[in-house]
C-alpha cells in the first residue's frame, strides 16, 4: 500500500511541464502584487483597528505593515519574480517569491477576508523551485517533476472539495435551495446575468451542479477520463462564474495548468531571441507513458 501511494505521488511527469507552469506562476505574481491585489498598498500604516492579523501571522509575530515595509515587499517580490523568470538559481529564486508573497498575502488578507483561490498558487511556489533547474523544451521525465505536479494538482482538487465542504457545514443542506447564486447576481451579476434574476429555479439547479462537481472533483486524482472530465467542466465554470459575476479565479486558474499538457509547447530560438511556439510533439507513446493528464 505505501510502495502504491509512493507510486501515485511520484510518478515522473514531464521537467517541460514545470518550465512553463513556473512562467505562467511568477508572471502571476508579478501581475498580482502590481496590479490585483493592491488593498496592502492602500491600506497600509491606515490604523483605526483595521489591521486583524491572521493567526499565521500572530504565530511569527509579524509587524503592522507600514507604507516603507510594503514598498520594501512589493519591489523584492517583483524583483525575485523577474530573477526567478530568468531561470538562474530556480531553487534560491523560487523560495524567495514564495516566502515574499506569503507575507503580502498576510498583509492583504489581515485587512479582510481570505480568498480561497491563493490556496493552489501558494501550494504552486512553495513545490515548484524543489524540481531545480529544467529547460525550455525539455521532453524528459522525473519524480521531481512529479511530486511537484501532484501537490499543485491536490491543491486545486483540495480548493473545490473543501470548498463544498465549508458550504454545508455553515449553509448546511439547504445550501443547495437557497438563493445564494441569486443575492450574487443581483450584488454584482453583468449585464449577461441580467435575466437569470427572474429565474431563481435555473440558479437554485446550477447550485446543486455545483455542488455535485466540487464534491466529484477528487475523481481528476485518479483517473485519467476523469480528469479530462474534470478539467472541461472547471473551464466551463470558470467561464460562466466570470461572465455573470465578475469573479475570476485567476491564480487558481493558473494551477489548473498543472493538469494541462504544458510540455507540448516548445521554445524555439531565431537569430538569439526566445519565442514561444505551439508545437506537437506529443505522440501516441507519450499518451501511454501519461504524459497527457
Amino acid at each position: 500500500m505505501a510502495s502504491q501511494i509512493a507510486g501515485w505521488w511520484f510518478a515522473p511527469q514531464p521537467r517541460g511541464r514545470i518550465v512553463w507552469l513556473r512562467a505562467f506562476a511568477y508572471l502571476f505574481v508579478i501581475a498580482d502584487v502590481l496590479l490585483i491585489t493592491t488593498s496592502p498598498v492602500a491600506l497600509a500604516g491606515a490604523g483605526d483597528g483595521l489591521y486583524q492579523p491572521l493567526f499565521a501571522a500572530r504565530v511569527l509575530h509579524l509587524p503592522e505593515p507600514s507604507e516603507l515595509l510594503i514598498t520594501m515587499l512589493r519591489s523584492g517580490i517583483v524583483g525575485a519574480a523577474l530573477f526567478a523568470l530568468w531561470g538562474r538559481w530556480p531553487r534560491s529564486s523560487g523560495a524567495t517569491v514564495f516566502a515574499l508573497y506569503l507575507l503580502w498575502m498576510f498583509a492583504a488578507f489581515s485587512y479582510g477576508k481570505v480568498d480561497h483561490d491563493r490556496f493552489s498558487i501558494l501550494v504552486a511556489l512553495a513545490v515548484l523551485p524543489t524540481v531545480g533547474r529544467a529547460a525550455w523544451g525539455e521532453q524528459g521525465s522525473d519524480d521531481a517533476s512529479g511530486w511537484a505536479l501532484r501537490c499543485i494538482q491536490v491543491a486545486v482538487v483540495a480548493t473545490y472539495f473543501l470548498a463544498a465542504w465549508a458550504k454545508l457545514r455553515f449553509g448546511g443542506i439547504e445550501w443547495l435551495n437557497g438563493a445564494t447564486l441569486l443575492r450574487g447576481v443581483m450584488r454584482r451579476g453583468t449585464p449577461l446575468a441580467a435575466p437569470l434574476i427572474d429565474r431563481p429555479a435555473v440558479l437554485a439547479l446550477a447550485q446543486h451542479g455545483i455542488m455535485a462537481f466540487e464534491l466529484l472533483s477528487p475523481l481528476a486524482l485518479v483517473h485519467r477520463v476523469p480528469r479530462r472530465i474534470f478539467l472541461g467542466v472547471a473551464a466551463v465554470f470558470h467561464l460562466v462564474t466570470y461572465s455573470t459575476i465578475a469573479i475570476s479565479f485567476l491564480p487558481h486558474l493558473v494551477c489548473l495548468l498543472a493538469f494541462a499538457p504544458l510540455e507540448r509547447l516548445r521554445a524555439a530560438r531565431f537569430k538569439g531571441t526566445t519565442r514561444s511556439t505551439w508545437v506537437r510533439y506529443g505522440s501516441q507513446r507519450s499518451r501511454e507513458e501519461g504524459t497527457w493528464p
